[in-house]
């Protein structure tokens, strides 16, 4: 176990796959033999539109899963063997945010696949800290693999303040919009989704909408008025500019409205028609690891069957072709892409309950 493959962002447009040493673990760190990996949009941007987050050379992938190969000293809650979810994202734990439990806002946040070494190779360093045990939950890696993406889910419905028995609209139902479809949905809320894509609208229905809307058929307002909904929580997820404008035409006095994907550009704000309508604007980034993630490893076994999100898992030589140019492109597929670094060709998702 000298040796292994990674993906390694060396530039823009310049992924590699190469062979680098396994790292060990040091005081406080596990290090973990990766089973399958997420990717995701920001790894795309990363990719192919330019450095925001990414310090080169760096190994990809912040969504990841796998079985705990050593624990370096200190560590003693987790165990050689354990069935793991990474959260990712390292937090200092010493300022205001941090000692407020909002950990996703630390002065100094950074994160596995971006500034350290991630998931898109055989193994992955990580802090203890960081690090779920998800063995009780009896979930496939390929399942668990999904946790991460689920737990930023988990945070935009956490941070709206949804109840049961309201009204939730989502817009887009990408790689984070169907996620939080079936978090919102879990909540005991009514949830209404509109997407341009008709197959991923069936989707939404599957993960727990009570409704689906073709956009582009006519307004959203519209729409809401024909049924006679008034939504208590907009979740803007697209990141476009005509969804976030759907959003503002359609939202009512007092709606809270969540702008979870990120918009390019400058968007003209009518911060007077929001004072007038009293908005709440809630921003949401990432994940608090120790909130959100048990409750997304939670959500993930209560559904058991993710084959409809991810349904195949790609060999890491695929990454580029198969997972961060159709994202790049838009291209439709499945909503989520995993990559099984151990694997030379594809295969399918294994869903559910492990059987290990």
């Amino acid at each position: 176990m000298n040796a292994m493959r990674a993906a390694v962002l060396h530039d823009v447009h310049d992924l590699r796959i190469d062979d680098v040493a396994v790292p060990s673990p040091g005081p406080g760190e596990v290090l973990i033999r990766v089973g399958v990996c997420g990717v995701c949009g920001s790894d795309a941007t990363e990719f192919g539109r330019g450095l925001v987050l990414a310090q080169p050379p760096v190994t990809l992938g912040h969504e990841f899963a796998g079985t705990i190969e050593q624990v370096g000293p200190g560590v003693s809650e987790l165990t050689v063997g354990a069935t793991v979810v990474c959260g990712a994202g390292l937090s200092c734990g010493e300022c205001k945010m941090c000692r407020a439990g909002r950990t996703n806002l630390c002065t100094s946040y950074t994160t596995l696949g971006f500034h350290h070494n991630g998931g898109l190779a055989g193994y992955v360093v990580c802090p203890a800290e960081i690090v779920w045990d998800a063995s009780a939950s009896g979930l496939t890696l390929d399942t668990l693999g999904l946790a991460q993406p689920m737990a930023i889910a988990v945070h935009a419905v956490r941070r709206s303040g949804l109840q049961p028995g309201q009204d939730a609209v989502v817009v887009g139902v990408g790689g984070i919009g169907a996620f939080i479809t079936h978090a919102a949905a879990a909540t005991g809320a009514r949830v209404l989704v509109t997407d341009l894509n008709a197959p991923r609208l069936e989707l939404a229905r599957a993960l727990g909408a009570a409704d689906t809307v073709q956009a582009g058929d006519q307004s959203l307002r519209d729409t809401l008025s024909e049924r006679g909904i008034v939504p208590d929580v907009f979740f803007e997820v697209s990141g476009s500019a005509p969804g976030l404008a759907s959003v503002l035409d359609a939202a009512s006095p007092g709606a809270t409205i969540v702008p979870v994907g990120i918009q390019r550009g400058e968007p003209a704000l009518p911060l007077g028609s929001w004072t007038l309508r009293e908005y709440t604007i809630v921003g949401t980034v990432a994940h608090v690891y120790r909130d959100d993630i048990p409750e997304a490893v939670r959500l993930l076994a209560a559904r058991g069957d993710w084959s409809d999100v991810a349904a195949d898992v790609l060999p890491l030589d695929e990454v580029v072709d198969g997972a961060l140019q159709p994202l790049l492109s838009g291209a439709p597929g499945q909503v989520k892409t995993l990559i099984d670094p151990w694997t030379e060709g594809r295969r399918d998702a294994v869903h559910g309950r492990s059987h290990a």
